[in-house]
């Protein structure tokens, strides 16, 4: 399978939400609105959900095997990183072992 993942937007902040990502299957399904969130264990993807009644939050779509929400989230968290190297090589930031979050609010504030 053909996988395009893209970083739609970095999301600097005090928050869980590090970035926004959208992928591209075959060219042919797309899921936009995919979360890059920064838990006690460091980043994982939520996939776009909504709030139930009962309160709790449902995924709208999200992979079927264990396999492939590996080879997902692989790839949106490589997207993810990938993303900040390049904006830290354009604004000459020297790429530091510190945390994602704080790189990408120096990036933004840019």
């Amino acid at each position: 399978m053909n996988l395009d993942v893209r970083i739609n937007r970095l999301i600097p902040g005090d928050g869980n939400v590090r970035a926004v990502a959208s992928a591209n299957f075959d060219g042919c399904f797309a899921v936009k609105n995919i979360k890059v969130m920064e838990g006690s264990k460091g980043l994982f993807v939520s996939m776009p959900s909504y709030k139930s009644q009962d309160g709790s939050y449902k995924d709208t779509c999200f992979p079927t095997t264990p396999e492939f929400r590996q080879q997902l989230n692989n790839e949106i968290i490589g997207a993810y990183h990938q993303t900040i190297s390049q904006l830290q090589e354009q604004k000459n930031i020297p790429v530091s072992m510190e945390a994602d979050e704080q790189s990408a609010s120096m990036v933004m504030a840019m």
